[in-house]
């Protein structure tokens, strides 16, 4: 039998840290909604940690995988990706990281793999595939791709009670806006909170899938606000996060088998800017209309303003960015690395078998911002000419980058389903 446990570390920042997620928010949380939290669950010697921030970069998630008990290679440190979170990444989304936090962070991320490796026991599996709860909405283009896969793994001990439920959805966690001043994990709490329910006992892991383009329905740009919004309060992601779940609990079970496998790759990405004009023009231009602008959008032009004078004049070198695949039971979970999009999730998801449960999830290993498709560079907008300022990067991944990831993840998904990557 597979041996399997879970656990989950408490991350929740006392009040007065800086939030991280909206350009137009410059106010300190002024308490918390929910606890946020490490959540870990381990399966053979292979291991998920999901952290309650934004995202963890590169260094931090390799200082965790080599720290844990798992061996490095058989481990995805992954973000949820609420922007109810605190400040998670030093150098990047523009505002300075807490060191002790950061440090807390990995502590905690390592506590939850570690101890999540302690509870392992015999154990059965099931996976299914949820119904489309229809929450995920193209944000650039109405109408346009959206993945709406919703897996479900059940794992139960021998005795019938519930280890672990693992689900992942692809909607961005934003639900709630840049108006909101309380520690939150967003919808995603309250998917963890109604599985929870049902199963007393049980840990609720939920990974956060291909949300680069997808949320539920408004564009980027409008979060450049402050104004409060009834779509987007605490009781509209509840009832969100409650339709996940639900539709997820509907899922059919079908027994995996005992073997477990892990394999890794890693892709060169490059940058390519956007921006044609020089760097001094573009600070002093943004400087200017910052003068007379109303406070969110001040707020903004303020850091790209900072990245002009910063950023923008260092030539971008190539990042490696490591893609994950991890088999259980034949169940894959594809590991990648920032903000992607519908489209490389359905290519992959098209190579692996369109109607077999499977987990394709973004900010994993890394979350160094959007990595759009070829197919999107023609349309521009926030998330093609705008974000890499926001995150801190000279320039935007360079058409091919998505295509790129997505050919590693279906060859390691070939490798780990013949058996050849080890775990």
């Amino acid at each position: 039998m597979i041996q399997a446990g879970a656990a989950i570390v408490d991350i929740t920042p006392p009040p007065g840290l800086a939030m991280s997620g909206f350009a137009a928010r410059t106010l300190p949380a002024k308490g918390a909604h929910d606890a946020l939290a490490a959540r870990a669950v381990v399966v053979g010697d292979t291991a998920v940690v999901v952290a309650d921030v934004i995202g963890i970069d590169a260094a931090a998630s390799a200082r965790i995988r080599e720290r844990c008990v798992l061996p490095a290679e058989n481990v995805v440190v992954a973000a949820l990706h609420n922007h109810g979170g605190p400040v998670s990444m030093a150098g990047r989304l523009s505002i300075a990281a807490d060191p002790a936090y950061l440090a807390r962070l990995e502590d905690a991320c390592v506590a939850a793999i570690d101890k999540a490796a302690t509870m392992r026991r015999p154990a059965t599996v099931t996976v299914g595939q949820g119904s489309d709860p229809g929450i995920a909405r193209n944000r650039r283009h109405p109408g346009g791709p959206v993945d709406t896969s919703l897996p479900l793994l059940r794992i139960r001990a021998t005795d019938g009670s519930m280890i672990a439920l693992i689900t992942a959805y692809a909607c961005h966690p934003v639900v709630l806006a840049a108006d909101n001043l309380l520690w939150t994990a967003d919808y995603p709490h309250f998917v963890r909170q109604a599985l929870e329910e049902t199963y007393p006992g049980a840990v609720a892991l939920f990974m956060t899938g291909c949300v680069g383009d997808a949320n539920t329905g408004h564009s980027a740009h409008a979060s450049i606000s402050l104004a409060a919004n009834q779509d987007r309060s605490f009781a509209a992601a509840e009832s969100i996060g409650r339709k996940i779940a639900e539709a997820a609990l509907g899922a059919a079970e079908r027994p995996v088998s005992d073997t477990v496998h892990a394999c890794n790759g890693t892709v060169s990405l490059a940058f390519e800017r956007r921006e044609t004009e020089a760097s001094e023009i573009l600070e002093n231009r943004w400087r200017d209309e910052a003068l007379t602008a109303e406070p969110a959008r001040k707020s903004l032009l303020g850091y790209w303003a900072d990245w002009a004078r910063d950023i923008a004049p260092l030539k971008p070198e190539s990042l490696p960015a490591r893609v994950t695949v991890l088999d259980w039971g034949g169940v894959p979970i594809v590991a990648l690395p920032g903000e992607i999009f519908a489209e490389t999730a359905l290519t992959i998801r098209t190579s692996l078998g369109a109607d077999k449960p499977a987990f394709v999830i973004g900010f994993a290993g890394d979350n160094p911002g959007y990595i759009p498709p070829a197919s999107e560079f023609q349309f521009g907008g926030y998330e093609v000419d705008e974000a890499h300022r926001y995150y801190g990067l000279a320039a935007t991944f360079a058409p091919g980058s998505a295509e790129a990831l997505a050919a590693c993840a279906i060859e390691l998904a070939k490798a780990t389903s013949s058996g050849s990557g080890a775990a």
